[in-house]
Order: C-alpha cells, then structure tokens, then sequence
C-alpha cells in the first residue's frame, strides 16, 4: 500500500474528493471481456490487484483480551452454529476481506469502507473452497471482490459476478449484524475479536479514511444517482425483495427494541431494531411449513430482541433461543446496512419506510 495509494489517502483528507478522484481514474484498469455493469462507471482504486491485502488467516482472541477496542467500535457480528466472532470495523477497512473458516463452514467476510457495507459470502461455489480478493476496482464506489480460483469479479452490494467464468453468478449470502462492540458484547459475552495481529502493519487505532464516515460531502468517485432525501454517510438497513428496496432508518426504531411486521413486494417480513443498542435485522415471517408469525419487541432480555405469539423468543440473527421454537431459524432476506448514497445509486427510486404503514 505505498506510493499512489498513501498518496490518494492524504488528499483525501486535505482536499476531499476531487483531487482524489482524478488521481485514482488513472484508465490502468484491465477492463477486457464482458460486464454486466458499465465500465464506465468502474473505477481504479489505485493500490492494484491484492494492494488492499485481505486476512486469509484471520486470528481471534478473547474478548477480555482485547483492550484495544471501545464500547462505540462498530463490529461486524457472525455466529455460525453457536459459535460467536466479531469484526472491528477499524481493522476490517484495512483488508476488506477476510477469508474465514467456522466449524467447517468456509465464507468471505466483505466490508467495503466507502459505501460502509458489510455482507457475509459463502466461498463454496460450484461446490469448490475459493478464496476472495480485493481486486482494486470499485463500481458506484464499492468494493468489487474477485474470486482466486476463477479470476471472476464482483460486485459486493450485488452479491454477483460480473465479469468473467463465472458472470451472472449470485453468491449465497449468510447473516451478519453490524452493531457497538458495546451491544455486541452485551448479547454475546463469550465472542472472540479479530486481532490486531494480523501480520501486517497497518495503524490501526487512526481511521485510515480520516472524517470520511461523518463528512458527507467526501465521496471519493462520483455519485450517478445522488438522493437528496437522506443525509448521504446517514447508515441505513436496506432489505432487497425482487431488486426492489426498503429503507430502514435507525431512527424509526425506539431506544429500546422495536419491531415492524410488514409486507413488502408481497412478501411478509419482520423488522427489529434498536436506536439506542444500534442494530437493525430483518427476516422473513413465513415459517418453513407455511405458517405465519407475529412478533413483538423483547426489552431487557439480551440475547433475546423478540418474541413470536406462540411463546419463542429470538435473537438479532433470528435463531429461536427459548420455547415452542427453540432451535429453529427465520429465514433470511437480502439485507445489510450501508451509507444512503450506496443504497440511492444502487437502487434508485428506493422507498423509505416510513413510521406508518
């Protein structure tokens, strides 16, 4: 990461994004064969292929063990069969990915620092373990991964490949929840954090992108689609249903927990969030054998965010954890939390939930 990058990144911060962005559109991008977006819009971050090295071998440690982090430290939340790790935000816009393994389930954990998307992806694709790179594009300011055992590209907020072998492909997607290493520690006392050993040297403790997560005018690349309604670095959960998105604000929810049962392009879903506890999770309401829940909020109850009228209470990533239920799983939606200019130039034309039906 030397050279043109550490160069781009201290005219960011003095200057904003218009040096910036004549700096990285250098045009040495390999933009050869087919996309399925436009290459116009695709743009030379600057370090090159892998220059944003990801953690292929992530390690972890107690949570008692990590000193460095704060209560207000956005983490990136995963449980895989019981187990619980949490992703500081501050390390993961160093990698971008991280190349990970939980009790035999392989999967790539993507953060893309400038549209502030998380979204975890499964590596087994066409019944092969691949690995994830950052491959020093970006479209509409987002990360776009390539895969190391067919050199296809993707687009992260699309879960897609867009280029190459494997053009067209969805990637199978797996909840993550974004939230305070306050929160998270609250629901999930026994996680295990990301190191800050990672073997590279990386300055962890200054954010690497200065005042880019509260300044809202320092976009680094033009924005096609700029959606005044919303402040642009304003955080927001997105739920997509047949290409079409919801917006979910923090604000719609309460201190405490709150929870909307809504239909959305004919699909039931339920929404619980917390203003004050920060985090938002979103799941379907049909069960597997065609019945359909109801929920309410759940306070004072970590892990516990809710329960259904049958009695289950369950947690932010919607595993029942007490009663009739217990054991089972929401299905999931195709949702996650970015900034509002993401979700504008992605989606454009987005409606925003309102607190009224």
């Amino acid at each position: 990461m030397k050279g043109k990058f550490v160069t781009c990144l201290i005219i960011t911060i003095s200057l904003f994004s218009v040096s910036c962005s004549d700096i990285l559109n250098s045009g040495s991008a390999d933009l050869s064969g087919d996309w399925l977006i436009p290459t116009n819009q695709i743009r030379d971050g600057g370090p090159g292929k892998d220059g944003i090295p990801s953690l292929d071998s992530p390690q972890f440690i107690t949570a008692s063990a990590a000193t460095y982090m704060s209560v207000g430290d956005l983490v990136i939340g995963v449980i895989i069969d019981g187990e619980t790790r949490a992703y500081p935000n501050f390390i993961m816009e160093h990698h971008e990915i991280a190349n990970d393994i939980m009790n035999g389930f392989s999967f790539s954990l993507t953060f893309c620092p400038l549209t502030g998307s998380a979204i975890g992806w499964n590596r087994t694709i066409e019944g092969v373990v691949t690995e994830f790179g950052v491959s020093g594009l970006l479209f509409k300011n987002n990360l776009i991964p390539y895969d190391r055992r067919t050199n296809s590209n993707w687009s992260q907020m699309r879960n897609q490949s867009v280029n190459g072998v494997l053009i067209g492909f969805d990637v199978e997607t797996f909840q993550v929840v974004e939230t305070s290493w306050a929160t998270w520690l609250s629901m999930y006392p026994e996680t295990s954090v990301l190191s800050i050993n990672t073997g590279f040297s990386r300055s962890y403790g200054t954010p690497l992108y200065g005042d880019y997560n509260f300044n809202h005018n320092n976009i680094i690349f033009p924005i096609t689609n700029d959606d005044p309604r919303l402040p642009r670095k304003e955080r927001v959960h997105g739920v997509i249903i047949d290409g079409q998105v919801e917006a979910y604000q923090f604000e719609l929810f309460p201190e405490g927990i709150g929870v909307f049962n809504d239909t959305k392009v004919g699909e039931e879903i339920v929404v619980v969030g917390s203003n004050g506890l920060g985090f938002i999770a979103s799941f379907k309401r049909l069960t597997e054998e065609g019945g359909m829940l109801m929920f309410e909020p759940v306070q004072g109850e970590l892990p516990a965010v809710m329960r259904s009228e049958d009695g289950t209470t369950w947690d932010v990533f919607g595993n029942g954890i007490d009663g009739p239920r217990s054991g089972e799983r929401l299905r999931k939606l195709e949702s996650f939390i970015a900034f509002w200019f993401a979700w504008g130039d992605f989606y454009p034309g987005l409606t925003i939930r309102s607190n009224n039906p």
